[in-house]
């Protein structure tokens, strides 16, 4: 467990002061990191830890449990009182937040597995989330499906993989993919002091509660994966990379989606509640994470 404080904390802390002492740099950051970092770092981790054929009913297991549950989110307005906490409830930050977990906490093995819960969350993210939150322009932004890293990571590993050289550029590619994750934890921290500073300055009018929401994405979405892959009998290492990409917190994408569609909406509230969402399953998860994976590792 100290090793997986080690991996978070000092990039999210650092991160969460830069962000507040200067607003800007996450703006200049994060372009060249998305657009060359992240696909390079994510194909390192496919090509360190392979794609198995295993993974196929795995990938089938999270789109019907995300999907699932976003029509079940739909149908409980009372208990999720607005379209970004629904979708928040059920999509999280596997990519930024929820792999340098696995590569703190699980063996390189199982890389794959978590790579490709942030491909099947990413596709869901960017094709249902603009669906639930504006409609109008949902066509346009599932274009943006093809630039996202992981989608583009996946594009470049897989003719990789299938070459001798795969495993090497693996290896070779084993701390650069380190130091972009790092270099994203940092980028999450600067993102969540922003939107701290977003939240002091909105209007203390009444807020729709988070509850619902917190425990869904931090503990019922993560039990009912743990379940479902118990009774499926997929492999431990499987599960337990399941459960613990279940258990991220609510995705930044949330609260883009949220931010564009308030931007379509003169009378929109779904960004406060987004970002609300963002900040505190961002900090509960850090402390429910490790308790899911003991909870797995001692089943």
């Amino acid at each position: 467990m100290l090793r997986l404080v080690l991996e978070l904390a000092p990039c999210l802390l650092g991160g969460f002061w830069l962000g507040r002492r200067f607003p800007t740099l996450p703006s200049r950051l994060a372009p060249p990191l998305l657009r060359w970092g992240m696909p390079l770092s994510l194909t390192g981790l496919l090509l360190k830890g392979g794609l198995p054929l295993s993974a196929i009913p795995m990938a089938g297991l999270i789109a019907g449990l995300t999907l699932g549950g976003l029509l079940l989110c739909r149908q409980a307005p009372g208990l999720l009182p607005t379209r970004s906490l629904q979708l928040g409830a059920m999509v999280g930050n596997t990519g930024y937040f929820g792999l340098p977990v696995a590569i703190a906490l699980l063996p390189s093995e199982a890389l794959g597995f978590s790579v490709i819960y942030d491909l099947i969350g990413t596709l869901i993210t960017w094709s249902a989330g603009p669906v639930l939150l504006s409609p109008g322009q949902s066509s346009a932004r599932a274009m943006t499906l093809l630039k996202t890293p992981v989608v583009q990571a996946l594009l470049l590993a897989l003719p990789l993989g299938l070459t001798p050289w795969g495993p090497l550029l693996g290896q070779w590619l084993w701390l650069p993919a380190r130091i972009v994750l790092w270099m994203l934890l940092l980028l999450v921290g600067m993102r969540l002091g922003l939107v701290l500073q977003r939240i002091d300055q909105a209007d203390q009018g009444e807020r729709p509660s988070l509850t619902g929401a917190l425990v869904i994405k931090l503990l019922l979405l993560p039990a009912l994966m743990w379940l479902l892959s118990g009774l499926l009998q997929l492999p431990e290492l499987m599960r337990q990379a399941l459960v613990l990409q279940a258990a991220a917190p609510t995705a930044m994408s949330v609260l883009l989606l949220a931010e564009a569609a308030d931007a379509q909406d003169a009378d929109g509230q779904e960004t406060l509640p987004a970002a609300r969402l963002v900040l505190w399953s961002s900090g509960a998860a850090a402390l429910s994470l490790p308790l899911w994976f003991q909870l797995t590792a001692a089943m």
